[in-house]
């Protein structure tokens, strides 16, 4: 067995308690809520990995949160889409674990692992938080290489005993371990960018070949992306403003790339470019994509996509608008 220790800061001794809790994203469907929430929740699914058997019911106690995979593939991936930042803030409850990442108080990126998406996932409290330095955990989940080898798995283990402690990884390959200690921080309190569904204007559901394919036609040398959604003509429209000129990208509402188009009310709205570059990690590992602005013209991005056993997982980016477009 390998052991490595990823020291990061050491968490602040005094705790600022907060009331934290993960909803997983209701992104393209609703999600059912269990009818009698516990402090205390154990799923299992699907086979047991070799690591499994090594844990007894005490050692189990021990942790306020256990949760593994068969393939951690399907954790990194979804991290890898929010990792244009540092730091994250890991969020986790009966539902499953999001984390988030944040940038100048303008972009926030959240990605949720649903329960289900784990073989194993134990929580012992109703909410469990923590800081953690997202460019190491990345480090030790790819630690036996970031390039799968056919046939080869790398299954883990994460623990973790609460406030103050590290996240333990437990990571075997090949019948080779290797334990990394990663030690927490304390958790800062997030963004809420007040995005209530009762407050969405317009909503579009678009194939995500189709906003790949403008981020690769649209000129993005410009500053600000412009996004355009009407009831009428052109229903949907991304705009750029390069060195190269104007550009623009229709799509029509009975397109074969737009799965559904919700418009209330005209919006044109202008976003800073450098706020949403990071999102096309998301975007280019996703096959569906929400779009959605509220009355306050800020836009949220959200991602379905489909990890290696086909499970589905969720990240989703908000962005404040650069600047408010009249109407013509």
């Amino acid at each position: 067995m390998i052991s490595i220790s990823a020291p990061v800061e050491v968490a602040s001794p005094v705790r600022t308690d907060s009331e934290i809790c993960c909803s997983v994203s209701q992104v393209f469907t609703h999600l059912p809520e269990e009818e009698h929430p516990s402090s205390r929740s154990r799923r299992y699914r699907g086979p047991s990995m070799p690591l499994l058997t090594q844990y007894n019911e005490e050692e189990y106690e021990q942790y306020c949160l256990v949760a593994s995979l068969d393939n951690v593939r399907n954790l990194s991936t979804v991290l890898k889409a929010i990792h244009f930042r540092e730091h994250a803030t890991c969020f986790a409850t009966k539902n499953g674990i999001k984390v988030t990442v944040e940038n100048a108080k303008c972009v926030q990126a959240n990605a949720f692992i649903q329960a289900d998406v784990f073989q194993e996932f134990v929580i012992q409290e109703e909410s469990v938080t923590f800081r953690i330095n997202l460019t190491i955990l990345l480090d030790c989940l790819s630690i036996f290489g970031s390039s799968p080898t056919p046939g080869t798995l790398t299954a883990l283990r994460m623990c973790y005993q609460g406030y103050g402690h590290p996240l333990m990884l437990f990571l075997e390959e090949g019948g080779v371990v290797t334990v990394c200690k990663i030690t927490t921080q304390e958790p800062e309190e997030t963004l809420d960018f007040d995005f209530c569904s009762t407050n969405v204007m317009n909503k579009i559901i678009l194939q995500s070949e189709g906003l790949r394919e403008a981020f690769s036609e649209l000129d993005m040398t410009g500053d600000v992306l412009q996004i355009t959604v009407s009831p009428d003509k052109p229903y949907f429209r991304l705009s750029t403003f390069g060195n190269a000129g104007n550009s623009h990208l229709d799509y029509p509402k009975d397109s074969d790339l737009v799965e559904a188009f919700h418009c209330d009310k005209t919006q044109v709205n202008r976003y800073k470019l450098s706020l949403l570059k990071p999102s096309t990690k998301a975007l280019a590992l996703s096959c569906k994509v929400s779009i959605r602005t509220d009355n306050r013209g800020f836009l949220s991005l959200q991602y379905m996509i489909r990890n290696e056993d086909g499970q589905i997982c969720f990240v989703e980016y908000y962005c404040c608008p650069d600047e408010e477009v009249p109407e013509s």
